[in-house]
């Protein structure tokens, strides 16, 4: 093998990539609690709405759950101008990430409300608690602690996969800035061995961030790795 690896080049544009990182670090937090706000809305619909209420959701899980990621995007970045839509390419990818998010996060929590007990619904009722109340006071505290470790496994995904997808629209989150500088230098090795190593960072990052989040807000002892 006569490649001769040359970091240099990296190490020049070493801040251009931290900006990316902190792009992408950036939306994913947005995305993902974005998608756990509609995620939290949606399984309280489909588990307490009625039944038309509870079809729209429904529909909306199987058609985000069933088609990629990049196609939603995609219909976002290309298909929305086409009405007169027209929204930057980073809102785009943000966008098109909490839907997805959502979706997702909506079958999560949904097996996290029916885990939660009917004696202790029953209990809220009795006390006069509201529906929004009973899901402040008791399913989310409830379902916090029995679907935490998977919805932090989840941030990882949104963070480390679904960013990345903006590359392809030109969002210059830290894969799209890979990207870009490898084709002034051609050295795409050197790039994205770099870009692989921060994103391990990142991922160690955000899941000592939401072990220590977990134990501190719901005394889940969620894993780092």
């Amino acid at each position: 093998m006569n490649y001769r690896f040359q970091f240099g080049v990296v190490w020049d544009n070493f801040d251009a990539l931290l900006e990316g990182a902190l792009l992408t670090f950036q939306l994913g937090v947005f995305a993902f609690g974005g998608g756990a706000l509609i995620g939290l809305f949606c399984a309280t619909l489909k588990t307490y709405g009625p039944w038309p209420v509870r079809f729209l959701v429904d529909s909306y899980v199987v058609f985000i759950t069933n088609t990629p990621a990049l196609i939603q995007i995609y219909f976002l970045y290309f298909g929305l101008p086409e009405v007169g839509i027209r929204w930057s390419n980073e809102a785009c990818l943000l966008i098109g990430l909490t839907l997805n998010a959502g979706a997702y996060l909506t079958l999560i929590l949904r097996a996290g409300f029916l885990s939660v007990r009917i004696t202790e619904l029953e209990a809220g009722q009795t006390l006069g608690m509201s529906l929004i109340q009973q899901v402040r006071y008791i399913i989310v505290p409830h379902i916090a602690k029995s679907i935490y470790p998977a919805l932090a496994n989840f941030f990882i995904v949104v963070l480390v996969m679904g960013t990345s997808v903006g590359a392809l629209i030109g969002v210059d989150e830290l894969t799209g800035q890979a990207i870009n500088l490898s084709t002034v230098n051609y050295r795409w090795l050197e790039y994205f061995t770099v870009v692989a190593g921060m994103y391990v960072v990142l991922t160690f990052i955000a899941s000592i961030g939401l072990a220590l989040l977990g134990r501190w807000a719901f005394r889940v002892k969620a894993k780092i790795f």
